[in-house]
């Protein structure tokens, strides 16, 4: 088991630089001058220190310079230079407040201004985090119930009722699902506000949403697995031996049908915590996926790039963590 967290580990860096990599490469052929935008052009002399520090009117040029930031060798070279002490010493004879060092620091923002991507990043992720944690739970509590109800009673009506469900939450897109129950539960019932961030109830149906399409997947896969197991030996062995049918459904036929859904779980859970870029611009959540949006559009290559190494990263760490879970659901897996 620590030989595996190990070897993972080691090939998080790789795998991210070549997320890097080709993420620069497409943000980079996309037309337009981020420091020309109108409404969000810079100060003139702000522009011209962030061209000659990041070096952003070449591609290799900043491709290095970044890397060299966002990796930590540049705050490690300057702490060990002694850079970082003199500039803070400079600051305190000057009577102003240190400039704030990031050991991954993954630059200024061009959309916002006086805010770097650390700081959007460490305010949204929360919120993103909040939206996403908060869909895993309803579709875990949803897809489990409804895939046991149509395992236990395979072409029932409630079987066909739970498949017709999860049919729909496969193929209707989010923003028509989650326009729907804005019309009905926030227009028409009144029962929530539009729009708005900052209250408990604000965060049900950007969760609803967002957990419908992950809730018809563990649904399936559920009911699948379960089906499989239930008519194999072991569990016929089990009843025979008078094991209680809660017993039978519950430690042996979801434990074991519990795989192919953990195998899901990684990606859905990295996609979800990080924010889905459509829920939080439909409900107006302030997460990662609304500052994602706006960087697209306005060529934010360092709010581009730290939200894809954010999300990469989260992937990563979440299929080891489902990899971890294999072992504990079956230990027989190595």
């Amino acid at each position: 088991m620590l030989g595996l967290i190990t070897r993972r580990l080691a090939q998080l860096p790789l795998i991210l630089a070549v997320l890097y990599t080709l993420t620069l490469a497409l943000a980079w052929a996309v037309p337009g001058n981020p420091l020309e935008n109108p409404g969000r052009r810079p100060p003139p002399e702000v522009g011209e220190a962030m061209k000659a520090q990041y070096n952003l009117d070449n591609f290799w040029g900043f491709y290095f310079s970044y890397l060299k930031h966002a990796s930590g060798l540049s705050h490690l070279d300057d702490s060990l230079s002694g850079r970082a002490a003199q500039e803070d010493r400079k600051a305190a004879a000057a009577g102003v407040a240190p400039p704030t060092r990031y050991i991954l620091d993954l630059g200024p923002s061009l959309q916002y201004r006086d805010r770097s991507v650390n700081e959007i990043i460490a305010a949204a992720l929360p919120v993103s985090a909040l939206v996403g944690g908060s869909a895993m739970v309803i579709a875990l509590v949803l897809g489990l119930s409804a895939g046991i109800i149509g395992a236990i009673k395979p072409n029932s009506a409630a079987d066909v009722a739970t498949l017709s469900l999860a049919l729909i939450g496969i193929s209707q897109p989010t923003f028509v699902i989650g326009t729907v129950l804005q019309l009905v539960f926030a227009v028409w019932l009144g029962w929530f506000a539009i729009g708005e961030w900052g209250n408990l109830s604000n965060l049900v149906l950007p969760a609803v949403t967002l957990s419908l399409p992950f809730a018809a997947y563990i649904a399936r896969l559920t009911r699948m697995g379960m089906l499989e197991h239930l008519s194999a030996d072991f569990i016929r062995t089990a009843r025979a031996k008078g094991v209680s049918e809660t017993s039978i459904l519950l430690k042996h036929a979801l434990k074991n049908a519990m795989l192919p859904v953990i195998s899901y779980l990684g990606p859905a859970a990295a996609l979800a915590m990080t924010g889905s870029f459509i829920v939080e611009r439909i409900f107006s959540v302030p997460g990662l996926g609304q500052h994602f949006v706006n960087a697209v559009q306005n060529k934010d290559l360092f709010l581009i790039i730290g939200v894809v190494l954010l999300y990469g990263t989260m992937l990563i760490l979440f299929n080891l963590a489902v990899d971890v879970m294999y072992r504990w659901v079956d230990p027989r897996i190595e």
